[in-house]
């Protein structure tokens, strides 16, 4: 597994123009999220815009293939990407982990 820096895995996902790609992120509670996805899904949309600027907050838009949904996936949180045959480790600076229950957590700063 080839191991990138998230700049270059968000280059990537910007560049899988509408085809499928599967990413490990740590979710905003601290849990780790396994989502298939692709990027400009127009379909479901309702109109209206966005109430903050997703990318000033290190997030990517994305529709989420099992929820049949809108996500966001947090760039600063992201552990895996895979597009089509290639996975990259994604590499963050000073993040730190706890195991819970069996599971693997971000410790969250409070």
């Amino acid at each position: 597994m080839e191991k990138i820096n998230k700049n270059k895995a968000l280059e990537i996902i910007n560049n899988t123009k509408g085809k499928i790609f599967t990413v490990n992120f740590i979710k905003k509670d601290g849990s780790l999220r396994k989502m298939n996805c692709r990027q400009g899904v127009k379909k479901h949309l309702k109109g209206g815009k966005p109430a903050y600027d997703f990318k000033s907050k290190g997030l990517i838009s994305v529709y989420d293939l099992q929820s049949k949904g809108y996500r966001t996936i947090n760039i600063n949180t992201l552990q895996t990407l895979k597009t089509e045959n290639q996975t990259f480790q994604v590499l963050q600076e000073n993040q730190e982990f706890v195991y819970k229950d069996g599971n693997v957590y971000a410790k969250l700063e409070v």
